[in-house]
């Protein structure tokens, strides 16, 4: 209504021309309905959609701010966990969803590496997902079911290899970090496991306790309680050094794989398109949410590195992730097969 206002206000000014007042009214016509009605935003509830399966790590970093959102932004968020198909379900439905601000995806850090995956996607990973922030970071683990005859690194390679290609592990789906840096494990170590897709973290892990599988490599997020009840075995993490909440776990730096530093992210999207002012009231939003002492504490807790980026440096990590990670899917011919 300012908007409108506004216009009205400059369109009945003598001193504009007839022709210049044709052309302010073709520009308010055919303006945007989405940046007219950017002022007014948020006046409903906000949908976030979460890539992966319930119980995952970007399930779990989105229900730890909803409840800040929703205070701050005065209105319901409502979470729906659209798992599958290596989060390119979620990636689908928000690229072709109203860019009003009203729907917005938690991805990980298999979104930029899916183009090379999934070949026949419907949609433009860099085109029509518009990068918000890098919301938070965590080291991975490498985890073994409890029956397996192995307690450190150099076992696990030996009992692998032992098995002539039938060792299996899981990851939360095809081409992501989980399964990628797993792929690099196998290349520098010389080994050969089979990879086992799921459609998240959670469903991976509760195969591998039950035995169907005989390893991953989780987030430290999701292995922490799962090692410390004695559930899985813990054998290495891929941080720089060694975590607090897993400090008898050795990194693979310690054990003599230099190359193996390795995060799992997650990170905020909005469907390509979204007014600028939108767009920025949710980054702040969410950088208001994330910082909040409370929030810092549950990602302590997590495991998980607070980053909340600028736009511009998510696009640049997720040009970087597509290039090194293209590399590595070309050089292991990765596919879905």
């Amino acid at each position: 209504m300012h908007l409108l206002n506004n216009f009205l206000n400059l369109f009945m000014t003598t001193g504009i021309s007839l022709k210049n007042k044709i052309l302010l009214l073709c520009m308010f016509i055919f303006s945007s309905p989405f940046e007219l009605n950017a002022q007014t935003f948020p006046d409903k509830p906000i949908k976030i959609i979460v890539a992966f399966a319930p119980g995952g790590l970007a399930d779990t970093i989105t229900r730890a701010l909803q409840p800040k959102l929703s205070e701050s932004l005065g209105q319901p968020i409502l979470i729906e966990n659209k798992g599958g198909a290596g989060g390119t379900l979620a990636e689908s439905q928000v690229s072709k969803s109203n860019p009003d601000g009203y729907t917005m995806m938690v991805g990980v850090d298999s979104v930029p590496v899916n183009p090379f995956i999934y070949k026949n996607l419907n949609y433009d990973t860099f085109k029509d997902l518009q990068a918000v922030s890098l919301l938070a970071r965590v080291p991975l683990t490498l985890i073994v079911n409890n029956n397996a005859p192995v307690n450190n690194l150099n076992e696990l390679i030996k009992y692998a290899q032992s098995k002539n290609g039938s060792f299996s592990y899981a990851s939360p789906g095809t081409g992501t970090s989980n399964h990628l840096y797993m792929e690099y494990f196998k290349s520098i170590a010389n080994v050969e496991m089979i990879h086992v897709p799921y459609k998240g973290g959670s469903p991976a892990l509760t195969d591998l306790i039950g035995g169907q599988v005989e390893a991953m490599l989780i987030s430290v997020t999701l292995a922490n309680n799962q090692i410390k009840s004695n559930s899985v075995k813990g054998l290495a993490v891929s941080s720089d050094k060694r975590v607090a909440l897993l400090p008898n776990i050795k990194t693979f730096v310690e054990m003599g794989y230099p190359d193996l530093k390795a995060y799992t992210w997650a990170g905020l999207f909005l469907p390509a398109g979204t007014p600028t002012s939108i767009s920025q009231r949710i980054h702040d939003e969410f950088s208001k949410a994330i910082h909040a002492p409370d929030v810092i504490n549950r990602f302590k807790d997590l495991g998980a590195e607070v980053v909340m980026s600028s736009p511009s440096e998510f696009s640049n990590v997720l040009k970087t992730t597509n290039e090194k990670m293209g590399e590595l899917i070309s050089k292991r011919n990765i596919s879905l097969n």
